[in-house]
């Protein structure tokens, strides 16, 4: 990794800890709390923030991160492709669920309805380690590591959107 890209990462981990600094402890009420209070604290050019806290079959996971703007805008996204890519195929993204909800195993992955073949399962067992989403474990376990519940989540909720939002009102 060169210098600037690491330097990038610094700055971008910096941000994040100073954001976790200023956030309230007592927010105030409505709809728009969260960015009401980002919008009194960001920085000139503004921030990203995303948050959550999630109870899963690995446990509770609570976990944020802030980038600003700018920062953002002027790294090279291509280094995220591959990451990225790992989540886009319908079935990597329900092997990730049924990780998240408890099927650890490749046996229990294996019964997933759409996996195929054995070797189908293998090939996006390992497209989804390769992009850090997945942690093999001992014999033949997976986890979600618990810095990627979060994001996986936040990813999962804006690639959505409302048509995801609509769904888990019913």
């Amino acid at each position: 990794m060169n210098l600037e890209a690491r330097l990038s990462q610094i700055e971008a981990r910096l941000a994040a800890l100073e954001l976790a600094s200023r956030t309230p402890s007592n927010p105030s009420e409505g709809a728009f709390w969260a960015l009401d209070y980002l919008r009194q604290t960001a920085r000139p050019g503004g921030e990203v923030v995303f948050a959550g806290h999630a109870e899963v079959a690995s446990g509770t996971w609570g976990w944020q991160w802030g980038l600003p703007v700018g920062s953002l805008l002027s790294v090279p996204w291509a280094e995220v492709a591959p990451s990225l890519a790992a989540l886009a195929h319908p079935l990597r993204l329900e092997i990730l669920r049924a990780v998240l909800n408890g099927k650890s195993s490749s046996q229990d992955l294996q019964h997933l309805v759409e996996v195929g073949t054995t070797g189908q399962l293998y090939h996006h067992l390992k497209e989804l380690q390769s992009g850090g989403w997945l942690k093999a474990g001992k014999r033949g376990s997976y986890t979600v590591p618990p810095e990627r519940v979060i994001p996986l989540l936040v990813i999962l909720s804006a690639a959505g959107g409302e048509a995801l939002a609509a769904q888990v009102k019913e």
